[in-house]
């Protein structure tokens, strides 16, 4: 019995030896896998390397910049495409609101601002699950029906609310709001494109 007991322990000891080195290994796969994925959005964007770039970085300094001025009581999420930033999530109150647009107009590159903040309280975790869902929903339906590259358009849901950025034609944002209109559980679809000549 103490032999089992003696070598269980030791078998524990290994196995845990190995999920700890396992673990240091693949720390550094998202950063090659997360390189890899943002070189594979990029060849399908139509922005160009430099500006989607620069898109990823608007979007860090202005969740820091925002973090530091409306700390936890605010829920914001930020999208940036070719300098045009999209505000969604909640806010405690006007104020905020007001803060959280100006903290971004004061990045470098900004080139405007679409502040659909709402004042209330955060959504819940069980709503923000369902708001990926129906994104990755809408995304699938834009494959599915093929109307136009599905990369050019970017989806971003906020309680039930689609927002669409993109580069596009009139015909692509036409199909893009057709599509995600007749998504189910989608209640409102707000256009933010920037069109193209």
């Amino acid at each position: 019995m103490k032999l089992m007991t003696h070598l269980n322990i030791k078998l524990a000891c290994k196995l845990l030896t190995a999920v700890a080195l396992a673990t240091q290994i693949t720390a550094c796969l998202p950063v090659v896998v997360g390189g890899a994925a943002a070189g594979g959005a990029m060849a399908a964007d139509r922005r160009t390397t430099g500006v989607y770039v620069e898109d990823e970085n608007i979007k860090l300094k202005a969740s820091k910049n925002i973090e530091t001025a409306l700390g936890e009581e605010a829920h914001v999420n930020i999208t940036s495409f070719k300098g045009n930033v999209l505000l969604t999530g909640e806010v405690p109150d006007e104020n905020a609101k007001i803060k959280a647009e100006n903290t971004v107009k004061a990045i470098e590159s900004v080139r405007n601002v679409t502040n659909e903040l709402t004042v209330g309280f955060k959504t819940s975790i069980s709503s923000r699950a369902n708001d990926t869902y129906l994104t990755s929903k809408v995304k699938a339906q834009f494959v599915s029906e093929n109307r136009f590259q599905a990369n050019y358009v970017k989806v971003v849901t906020e309680n039930s609310v689609v927002y669409l950025l993109g580069y596009v034609t009139q015909k692509e944002a036409e199909d893009a709001v057709d599509i995600a209109r007749n998504t189910s559980g989608v209640t409102k679809v707000v256009k933010v494109f920037e069109y193209m000549p």
